[in-house]
């Protein structure tokens, strides 16, 4: 976080059967998330040869952006919109740039 922003990767690994449903969560999702502040990019990804497996590439000017994301109703309630939809627990990975 050289240039106090914040760079996140941040992984979902998906049911096949619910893979379609959870995208379009995602999908619905990301527009609203782009329009806040602070938020300066989110990008939705997957991985090749592992189509269930989500990446989220993310970009907040400060951590403080990145806490108003978090306190946000519908990232709140995004925890309930992929429950049993997961594989495994989301993994969120911190960056540094340089």
């Amino acid at each position: 976080m050289k240039d106090g922003k914040l760079y996140l990767l941040a992984e979902f690994s998906v049911k096949p059967e619910v893979l379609e449903e959870t995208k379009n969560i995602f999908s619905t999702l990301l527009p609203i998330v782009l329009k806040e502040p602070g938020c300066e990019a989110m990008y939705t990804t997957s991985i090749e040869g592992a189509p269930n497996k989500l990446v989220f590439f993310e970009i907040f000017s400060s951590e403080e952006a990145h806490r108003f994301h978090m306190a946000q109703p519908y990232t709140q309630k995004l925890g309930a919109d992929l429950e049993g939809k997961l594989l495994e627990p989301m993994k969120i990975t911190k960056l540094n740039s340089f």
